[in-house]
C-alpha cells in the first residue's frame, strides 16, 4: 500500500516513519528543500527518541521516502495525509492556510480516486473546506476523479510519539463514506492485529475528539496546580494529595502532577482555538477560560518564590536553570515555562546560566546571548546564587548533592517539578522550595 505525507514536522514525520515500519510505501513531502535533503542524508528537523533509528532503518530498506514534489508522491497512492502546521492567529484561533493550500494542490494533481485526510490538529468544519478546495481545483481542471476526505486525529506525547503510534490507546477516523473507511482500515490493519481498537465516527466528532482530548488534560494540569497552590496555603501536602485522588479510578494518576505550568505545541494551541470556536458561536467555554488563566499564572509561581526569597533583589544575582524544554525528552520550546521564567530573572537583573540534555540548541535560537549555557550539568552551578529545576529530566532526579553543594554559592534549591523530598532537602541544609509543600 502506498502512502503520502505532506509535512515532515513533528506529526508528520512520526506518522510516516511509523507506517513504513509495518511495512507501507510512503513518502514524505515537504516544500523545504533543505529538509528534505537533511532527511535523505538521516538528519531530523526535531528530536524524538528512537526516530532518528527508525527513519534510517527503513529509508534504506525504500519504503520510506522524502521529496519535495507533491505531484509525485501521490501517484499511486491510496491515502494522502494534511500533516502541515496550523499555528495560532492573534486571536487564538488555528490558521488553515497552509492546509487549506496543501489541499488546494492534490486538487491540482490528483488523477485517480484516494483519500485525502487531515492529520494535523484542525477545528470543526475543517474537513469541508479541505474538500471545497480540493474540488475546486478538480472544476478548473474539469476533472471528474472522485476523492474521499476523513480526519484522522493524532494522540502523541513528544518524547513517547514512536511508542504511541505503534500501540495506541485508540485510533479515530471520521469518515462520511464507506470507501474510505475500508481503505482507512486497510491502512491500519497492522495496527489492529494487536488488538489497538479503532473508532470510526462522524467528521465533526473526530475533529472536536482531538481538541476535547488536550483540553480535558490541560484542565487536569491547571485543577492540581490550582489545587497544590491552595495546599501550600493551608499547611496541606499536595503531594499527598495528589496520591489520595489518584488512588480513585474515576480520576487515576496521569496529568495531576503538579510544577510550573505546561507547555508545547498543543495544549496551549489546542485549548485557545477550541476557546476561539467556542466563541464564534456565541457560547463562552468558562472552565477552559479558567484553564488557560491558571496555567498562565502558574508559569511565574517558581519565579515569585525566587524572589520572595532573596528579599525583592535580584540584581546582581546568579542563577543556574536545569532544564529548558516544555517535558523532557524533546528539545520542543514552545510556550515553555522556562522561557516566563528567564524573561523574569533577566527582567529583574539576575543573569542565567542554563543546561538541557536536548533542548540547547533550540533555546539559543529563541534566546540568543542574553543567557549562558553550559554544556555539562554541574559545572553550570558554579558561582551561582541558587539552583532552579524547570523540567524534570531523568537524571536530574538523583543528583550527586555534594557537587551541587560544593559549586552553589548558598544552599537554595527552587524545585519546579517536586522532584525532592522537602524533609529530605532540610534535613541537608537546603533552604528548598518546591510547589504545593509549604517548606520555609
Amino acid at each position: 500500500m502506498k502512502i503520502a505525507i505532506v509535512g515532515t514536522g513533528y506529526v508528520g514525520l512520526v506518522t510516516g516513519t511509523c507506517f513504513s515500519e509495518v511495512g507501507l510505501d510512503v513518502t514524505c513531502v515537504d516544500i523545504d528543500q533543505k529538509k528534505i535533503d537533511n532527511l535523505k542524508k538521516g538528519i531530523l528537523p526535531i528530536y524524538e527518541p528512537g526516530l532518528e533509528e527508525m527513519v534510517s532503518r527503513n529509508a534504506e530498506k525504500k519504503r520510506l521516502h522524502f521529496s519535495t514534489s507533491l505531484e509525485e508522491s501521490i501517484k499511486g497512492a491510496e491515502v494522502v495525509f494534511i500533516a502541515v502546521g496550523t499555528p495560532p492567529d492573534e486571536d487564538g484561533s488555528a490558521d488553515l492556510k497552509y492546509v487549506l493550500s496543501v489541499a488546494a494542490s492534490i486538487g491540482k494533481y490528483i488523477t485517480h480516486p484516494l483519500v485525502v485526510v487531515t492529520k494535523s490538529t484542525v477545528p470543526v468544519t475543517t474537513a469541508e473546506k479541505v474538500r471545497g478546495a480540493v474540488q475546486t481545483e478538480l472544476n478548473k481542471r474539469k476533472n471528474k476523479t472522485e476523492f474521499y476526505v476523513a480526519s484522522n486525529p493524532e494522540f502523541l506525547k513528544e518524547g513517547a510519539a514512536i511508542e504511541d503510534f505503534m500501540k495506541p490507546d485508540r485510533i479515530v477516523v471520521g469518515t462520511d463514506r464507506i470507501e474510505a473507511e475500508e481503505i482507512m482500515k486497510k491502512l491500519y490493519k497492522p495496527f489492529l492485529m494487536n488488538g489497538h481498537p479503532i473508532i470510526f465516527m462522524d467528521i465533526p466528532s473526530a475533529e472536536m475528539t482531538k481538541y476535547a482530548a488536550n483540553a480535558m488534560l490541560a484542565t487536569k494540569i491547571s485543577f492540581i496546580n490550582d489545587v497544590a497552590n491552595l495546599c501550600e496555603m493551608m499547611g496541606a501536602d499536595v503531594n499527598m494529595v495528589r496520591k489520595g485522588i489518584g488512588s480513585d479510578s474515576r480520576i487515576g494518576t496521569k496529568f495531576i502532577y503538579p510544577g510550573v505550568g505546561y507547555g508545547g505545541s498543543c495544549f496551549p494551541k489546542d485549548v485557545k482555538a477550541l476557546i476561539k470556536t467556542a466563541k464564534e458561536k456565541g457560547y463562552p467555554m468558562r472552565i477552559l477560560n479558567a484553564v488557560e488563566e491558571v496555567n498562565e499564572a502558574q508559569k511565574e509561581v517558581l519565579f515569585t518564590k525566587v524572589k520572595k526569597h532573596f528579599k525583592g533583589n535580584l540584581k546582581g544575582k546568579k542563577f543556574a536553570l536545569w532544564g529548558l524544554s516544555f517535558k523532557p525528552k524533546t528539545d520542543d520550546m514552545r510556550e515553555a515555562p522556562s522561557l516566563v521564567i528567564v524573561e523574569k530573572l533577566l527582567k529583574e537583573g539576575a543573569s542565567v546560566v542554563a543546561y538541557d540534555p536536548v533542548a540547547m540548541q533550540e533555546a539559543q535560537r529563541i534566546l540568543k546571548n542574553t543567557i549562558s549555557y553550559s554544556k555539562e550539568m554541574y559545572k553550570s552551578l558554579d558561582g551561582a546564587d541558587a539552583l532552579l529545576i524547570i523540567t524534570e529530566w531523568p537524571e536530574f532526579r538523583v543528583p550527586d548533592f555534594d557537587e551541587i553543594t560544593k559549586r552553589l554559592k548558598n544552599k537554595v534549591l527552587f524545585d519546579g517539578r517536586n522532584i525532592f523530598d522537602p524533609a529530605e532537602m532540610k534535613k541537608a541544609g537546603y533552604a528548598y522550595y518546591c510547589i504545593g509543600v509549604k517548606t520555609n
